[in-house]
């Protein structure tokens, strides 16, 4: 793996959608969450001539990031599937977990703020519909008026140095074995095994337990 490329971003500027219900989208994160609309574009005539005009509307979601919609005046919802979203839509036969596995993650900072942002939407037409803990987080879910799943979470803990480590360990084991036949999971923990032994003799002490020797 390759650390000697700076780390030079600083977070999201912003994360864009299109929608086909600008009106449901401004009341589920303006009025419901309560993130202000803090920028808009309105586009004629931009693209080629068949491009139609839009707007391009951003809110806060707080760390001076935010999340985006485009409407496009007088296009039409696509109709390829019946599961999905305003961005793909999928058939029914596509699995849930696959459908549902493209979203949005926010943070908060404790399980005050988690809680209120549940209040405020199981007060809304966009309740929970699950409120889960899992590894380091806390996450409530719900589905947004274009069918994008939204998540809120927060830290349960702070990730540690040592799943730094193992999380870029499990990466590369994921592209070596991506490279093999017939991948899977077996052989996933297989190479990280490998590789965690290729590597113990050559990690520092930024990657060891604090206080070891």
């Amino acid at each position: 793996m390759d650390t000697d490329k700076p780390h030079l971003v600083r977070g999201v500027d912003h994360a864009a959608f299109p929608t086909f219900d600008p009106v449901s989208t401004v009341h589920f994160y303006r009025d419901v969450l309560g993130f202000p609309v803090v920028h808009s574009i309105c586009a004629a005539g931009w693209g080629p001539d068949n491009h139609p005009d839009f707007i391009h509307f951003f809110f806060d979601i707080g760390n001076d990031d935010r999340i985006a919609f485009f409407y496009y005046f007088g296009l039409e919802p696509p109709h390829r599937g019946a599961k999905g979203d305003a961005h793909g839509q999928f058939a029914n036969d596509v699995p849930d977990f696959f459908v549902k596995s493209r979203h949005l993650a926010i943070h908060v900072d404790s399980e005050v703020d988690l809680l209120e942002y549940r209040r405020r939407l199981d007060d809304s037409d966009w309740p929970v519909y699950r409120q889960l803990k899992h590894e380091t987080i806390e996450s409530i879910y719900t589905t947004d008026p274009n069918g994008y799943m939204f998540e809120i979470t927060r830290a349960l803990r702070p990730v540690t140095p040592q799943e730094d480590l193992d999380a870029n360990l499990t990466i590369d084991a994921l592209l070596d074995i991506m490279a093999e036949p017939s991948p899977d999971f077996a052989k996933l923990l297989a190479r990280k095994a490998e590789l965690i032994v290729e590597n113990a003799p050559t990690w520092d002490a930024a990657h060891a337990t604090p206080g070891a020797r």
